[in-house]
């Protein structure tokens, strides 16, 4: 055999190098476990989310070391998200809070896009179809998240988005009959052509005008129970990634 450590080659049987003194068997005892410790480390807590199946790994799932910086940026986007949905959930619906908030400028453009793609569809689907762009969107970032990059608290920050899209709806459903919302171009329902007003035109032709109210507290509804849904699969991911935290990474 040769020695590790000086390579000097001896029998095979002997305890330690005749050169260097190395001691064979605490050598590879010490090798096993520089291995070990090479290896992802987990424990019950953390393992058992991940192990239940497909949903869990799916849902769950966070690197076995998580570098501090990473961390960092993600603790402050939850914080964000948090204070933002605090201040969203203390306004009442028909204050706007939300429509008039940076995040309706994000919005907007896929608004828009849905209604350009969803015209040849007919007038009720294009009008439809500016509601239905704005919530598919972070939908696809939802799923893009989790089946392509397994980022898991990039998933639960668009199912914030999501949620936060009912919201913004919710003050457009309730207007369909009082029109008096602003709508693009400074206009209100009241002084455009028919049909401008989505919700109105939607309501109108599906005979559910009546209930504008009632669809936009459902919408309301939806919304933050699925903005504190995220907030709280978020937290518990930044939880198990607290726990994963590679200090070592910054040495």
């Amino acid at each position: 055999m040769q020695c590790p450590k000086c390579r000097l080659l001896q029998d095979d049987g002997r305890i330690e190098c005749a050169r260097c003194g190395l001691i064979f068997e605490k050598y590879r005892q010490h090798k096993v476990f520089i291995e070990e410790r090479a290896l992802p480390e987990k424990d019950e807590d953390d393992a058992s989310p991940d192990e239940s199946g497909f949903i869990g790994r799916l849902l769950f799932f966070v690197e076995a070391r998580t570098n501090p910086i990473f961390f960092i940026g993600r603790l402050l986007v939850f914080l964000i998200i948090a204070i933002w949905s605090w201040k969203f959930f203390r306004a009442p619906m028909e204050g706007n809070v939300v429509g008039t908030s940076f995040m309706h400028l994000i919005n907007l453009p896929f608004h828009e896009a849905g209604h350009v793609f969803s015209r040849p569809l007919g007038a009720l689907l294009a009008s439809l179809g500016g509601t239905l762009g704005q919530l598919l969107m972070p939908l696809i970032c939802l799923l893009v998240f989790l089946l392509k990059y397994k980022n898991t608290f990039g998933g639960a920050v668009a199912l914030w988005w999501f949620g936060e899209n009912f919201l913004d709806i919710a003050p457009y459903i309730n207007d369909a009959r009082n029109l008096t919302l602003p709508l693009l171009g400074g206009n209100t329902g009241r002084n455009a052509p028919y049909g401008f007003h989505d919700w109105q035109f939607i309501l109108n032709e599906t005979g559910l005008i009546r209930y504008d109210h009632t669809i936009a507290g459902i919408s309301y509804k939806i919304g933050i129970g699925l903005m504190l849904i995220s907030i709280a699969w978020g937290g518990y991911l930044l939880y198990k990634q607290y726990r994963n935290l590679d200090l070592h990474s910054l040495e």
